[in-house]
């Protein structure tokens, strides 16, 4: 106890010497005078800089054990993004109280003053970006991509742009409000030129709307494959604001405006799953025993591994053509990318088989009877 109380003795001396040679006295010259000035502004400056020091020490150490109590990890990521900045903003502070403490100029205080407070605000705005987006990223990295997730992954970039948008607007208005300038006229020229701006544009707006229509509503994902109104098939490769890029499958890129896709009706194959359903049309010649043909189509398809057990393969005698009987194969693969190459397996395989059974696949045939008539003499 004696110790303690001989230490804080200790600090109070030596805060009163400190405070003693710093007092600025009447014979004091110029350079004594600001140099005793610069050196109190230079210990205000170390003060809040080792403070700085001790807020970063402090939340490294105990806010761990804090956010550790807490089951997920966003508090820990939220506060390792934001100790940097909690540092910079006592700094800063420390730099405006010690620039106040010099006799400087009124005008001089006030222009540093006003550097300093924009400077602070800019602190401020970027403490609550870099917590908006850190819960944002959360957000959706908790959601997997579920169908019911208000936002996915690909408005993560137009999301921080409207974020960091608003905040800018924001510190704008703080500033000039700061410095006493009329906030009110400055909106209204900004209503007057966003309504110009909107008419002029309205196309690119319309298309921009369906963008965040067609991000919010999600009918297709990127990777999806869909299948267009006038029969183009594609992956897409991009969501953007204006336009929907989709990579077709002879490696070409088509781009649409948002606005369309919004108004056209469209198939998206990997929706709900990325199973797809196979069909393979086939003809057979007249006499030929239906359920024979219809047992040798299942195990065909069968045969081939990437055929899914499950719906197993069924076939159909669908109708009576000209010159056969139509006969129809359906068969589901797991992916939709692999569809083209299993038909082609289950394709070589049936004419293989039939050959082996002797079933034929008729050619389309005509056949023209003609009649001898009499004239009309009767001869």
């Amino acid at each position: 106890m004696l110790i303690l109380f001989s230490n804080g003795c200790s600090v109070i001396r030596l805060l009163g010497s400190i405070q003693e040679l710093l007092q600025t006295q009447v014979d004091d010259g110029f350079l004594l005078l600001w140099a005793k000035e610069i050196l109190g502004a230079l210990l205000i400056l170390a003060l809040f800089w080792g403070l700085s020091q001790l807020i970063v020490m402090l939340l490294n150490k105990w806010g761990k054990r804090l956010t550790a109590v807490v089951g997920t990890d966003l508090d820990d990521r939220v506060l390792q993004r934001l100790t940097p900045y909690i540092s910079r903003l006592f700094l800063v502070l420390g730099c405006y109280l010690a620039i106040r403490s010099l006799p400087l100029h009124e005008k001089l205080v006030l222009i540093i003053s006003g550097v300093i407070y924009i400077i602070l605000v800019a602190i401020i705005c970027n403490l609550i970006y870099q917590t908006a987006d850190e819960l944002m990223k959360w957000y959706v990295a908790g959601q997997q991509e579920s169908a019911g997730a208000v936002m996915s992954r690909q408005m993560m970039p137009v999301a921080e742009k409207i974020v960091s948008l608003f905040l800018m607007g924001a510190a704008l208005i703080v500033i000039l409000k700061h410095f006493n300038y009329d906030i009110f006229s400055l909106v209204t020229a900004l209503g007057i030129g966003s309504l110009a701006i909107g008419m002029a544009a309205k196309d690119t707006l319309a298309h921009m709307i369906s963008g965040f229509t067609i991000m919010l509503d999600r009918p297709f994902r990127i990777g999806d494959r869909i299948q267009l109104a006038g029969g183009q098939i594609g992956d897409v490769d991009d969501i953007g604001l204006r336009s929907t890029k989709i990579k077709t499958l002879d490696n070409q890129l088509l781009i649409i405006p948002n606005s369309d896709l919004c108004n056209t009706m469209l198939i998206n194959q990997a929706f709900p799953d990325s199973r797809v359903k196979g069909r393979i049309n086939v003809g057979v010649a007249y006499g030929s025993n239906v359920d024979q043909v219809k047992a040798l189509l299942v195990a065909t398809a069968g045969e081939v591994v990437e055929v899914l057990a499950d719906p197993e393969p069924e076939a159909f005698f669908v109708g009576f053509g000209d010159s056969a009987l139509n006969m129809s194969l359906f068969f589901w693969v797991a992916e939709y990318a692999t569809l083209f190459a299993v038909t082609d397996k289950i394709n070589s395989r049936i004419l293989k088989r039939f050959d082996e059974q002797s079933i034929e696949i008729p050619f389309p045939t005509r056949t023209v009877r003609l009649h001898k008539g009499t004239d009309c003499h009767g001869q």
